[in-house]
């Protein structure tokens, strides 16, 4: 994709647990939103990921709505990111410096493998522990501390053109 003479670089997205939900929730004020995300990650326009943290949490759901959920990381090639030491240690940091409660830690985990994997933005609707202003502000400060960017935390509306 070009832009006069400077190439644009396709924005590199996490999708946490409630990006999946809220596909299927057709109640939810972000459901529309979220359908066009998907749609404009199979257009080409976004990359992107998820990791073992969110599947943990899709695998826990109940079906039909797990299995459901579970098929839209194939049907939009989503990439599963792994968990490994260093998205340990950043979950471990964020919860020790107060960022996420620590009975919270998978949504400290969801920021901490995006922000290690240097991923432009975290889409969530998880508004008590992962896209608030303290969470954002905090991370920040902490990614920063540790040599990784800031990572942009916001809902899809927030990301869509």
């Amino acid at each position: 994709m070009q832009k006069g003479d400077e190439t644009m670089k396709v924005p590199r997205i996490y999708l946490e647990t409630t990006m999946f939900n809220y596909y299927f929730d057709v109640d939810r004020d972000g459901h529309e939103d979220t359908v066009k995300m998907f749609k404009a990650i199979d257009a080409g326009k976004y990359e992107a990921y998820t990791s073992e943290y969110a599947m943990i949490e899709l695998r826990n759901a109940k079906d039909p709505k797990r299995s459901d959920m579970l098929a839209l990381t194939e049907k939009y090639r989503i990439v599963i990111l792994d968990i490994d030491a260093e998205s340990e240690r950043m979950t471990d940091l964020y919860i020790q410096n107060g960022v996420i409660p620590a009975n919270y830690r998978i949504d400290a985990s969801h920021i901490a493998v995006a922000s290690i994997h240097n991923l432009d933005c975290v889409l969530s609707f998880n508004y008590g522990h992962i896209n608030k202003l303290k969470t954002k502000r905090m991370s920040e400060i902490v990614n920063l501390n540790e040599g990784y960017k800031g990572i942009t935390i916001c809902t899809p509306m927030e990301v869509l053109d």
